[in-house]
């Protein structure tokens, strides 16, 4: 059968576990498994009886159904539960057919569905994040030293270390993954029936089966059992969405420094085998992080469609729900390749301390003028330092001449070693105790 996307177009998913785990092959069984669990615990709840479950467990089998045609037949009903419920019947024998989605909606199977392809998910883009984790641990320790330029707004700043900042990408893959593993805990089953009352649901007394059944669903799927039918109450899919997108923005911040240090004229990071180009053969593009970075800019536009959709009327709105479907597919699409890609970067990531100390000295020790205005204002006043030093720094920069030279001379610096004073590597702060600090977090 023809693929309609095999994902030519989006590198930053192929082939990762994220793209096999929210394809049409893995939802169509993610909405199969629903049917079945369903089944199932209505059989546990005597309202079905046992061979029932057996039997729709048995057929609940995607390699069974083309996915193809129930997409085409979906358009009729505007979602695809409706011809798999046809599809599934009548895989089953006649008299195990009326307890095939019995009391259901498309929605509750579709929504549940939706929470085990995020749980599904999910599970690959931890161990991605952990294994990032990991090697981010290893470098801001072993880099716990290493000074640097610090850059605001893309200017030199003051010095910092290579390893605080490994250390700080850290921290935020380790908040990614505490966001996704509460989400992912929390994801629910829905089960309402056609306007969330549980009405054709009823127990073997004739009244209805309410939150036991739902109870007994969840305890099917592995999901959570929510409090109440959450069909026009979107908070899973929103709390979904923020955690997903959050992730693939954290990872994008590795993702952009990583583009900007490995710049050919700042050299001081390269991925371990960047990617070739088709028309220039010296190439090797940082194209780990540019899948990441461009996953980063995508989510939160993903996201915005989900969290518009809490804005949803009446007990099943008509378009907020049905908005939701593909957008959180992209998200979980997204997050998942960002996270193989991180894994991947930060394990081939080549740091140059040398190329980071060279350039350190770019300015001619005006990446220190900080210190230097400190040092002088406990001696002349602040006011006059910073006059000092300002004027000092016009001329560092007009005649190329280190600062400490300039400043040779100046009362304000009398007896003290100008050459130490301007150098970088001796301004670096509390970036080491910081760096240990990040690094006691599990």
């Amino acid at each position: 059968m023809h693929e309609s996307d095999a994902g030519l177009l989006a590198p930053g998913r192929a082939g990762s576990a994220a793209e096999a785990a929210t394809g049409d092959h893995a939802f169509l069984q993610a909405l199969l498994d629903a049917e079945a669990a369903l089944t199932r615990a209505q059989a546990a709840s005597g309202t079905a009886p046992a061979e029932a479950g057996r039997a729709v467990t048995a057929a609940a089998d995607a390699g069974r159904f083309d996915v193809r045609e129930l997409a085409l037949r979906a358009r009729a009903g505007g979602n695809p539960v409706i011809p798999l419920v046809a599809a599934l019947s009548a895989a089953v024998d006649e008299e195990v057919r009326p307890f095939v989605h019995r009391g259901a909606t498309s929605q509750d199977i579709l929504d549940t569905a939706a929470m085990l392809v995020a749980s599904r998910t999910i599970a690959p883009v931890l161990d991605d994040l952990g294994r990032t984790a990991d090697t981010l641990e290893r470098l801001a320790a072993e880099h716990r030293d290493t000074p640097m330029p610090g850059r605001t707004l893309t200017q030199h700043a003051v010095p910092t270390t290579f390893g605080l900042k490994a250390a700080g990408w850290r921290s935020l893959v380790l908040d990614a993954r505490d966001r996704l593993r509460t989400v992912r805990g929390a994801l629910p089953v829905q089960l309402g029936g056609a306007a969330g009352t549980l009405a054709a649901f009823p127990a073997p007394d004739g009244t209805p089966a309410g939150p036991g059944l739902v109870a007994a669903f969840a305890r099917e799927t592995g999901l959570a059992e929510p409090l109440l039918p959450w069909h026009a109450l979107r908070t899973p899919v929103a709390d979904l969405a923020g955690a997903l997108a959050f992730t693939a923005g954290a990872l994008g911040r590795t993702a952009v420094d990583v583009l900007t240090l490995s710049r050919t004229e700042i050299a001081e990071l390269s991925e371990g085998s960047g990617g070739g180009s088709s028309a220039m053969p010296h190439k090797a593009n940082p194209v780990r992080a540019t899948l990441i970075a461009a996953a980063a800019r995508r989510a939160p536009g993903a996201a915005a469609t989900l969290f518009g959709s809490l804005a949803a009327g009446d007990e099943r709105p008509a378009g907020a729900w049905h908005a939701e479907w593909e957008p959180l597919r992209d998200l979980l699409r997204l997050a998942g390749g960002a996270a193989r890609d991180a894994a991947e970067l930060a394990g081939g990531l080549r740091v140059f301390p040398a190329a980071m100390r060279s350039n350190l000295g770019l300015t001619g020790g005006l990446i220190v003028s900080e210190r230097l205005a400190a040092v002088a204002a406990g001696r002349v006043g602040r006011a006059r330092a910073k006059e000092i030093l300002t004027e000092a720094a016009g001329l560092a920069r007009d005649e190329g001449r280190p600062l400490a030279e300039i400043l040779a001379g100046e009362p304000a610096f009398e007896g003290l070693d100008l050459v130490e004073l301007t150098d970088p590597a001796r301004y670096t702060g509390c970036a080491g105790t910081l760096t240990d600090r990040a690094l006691e977090r599990r």
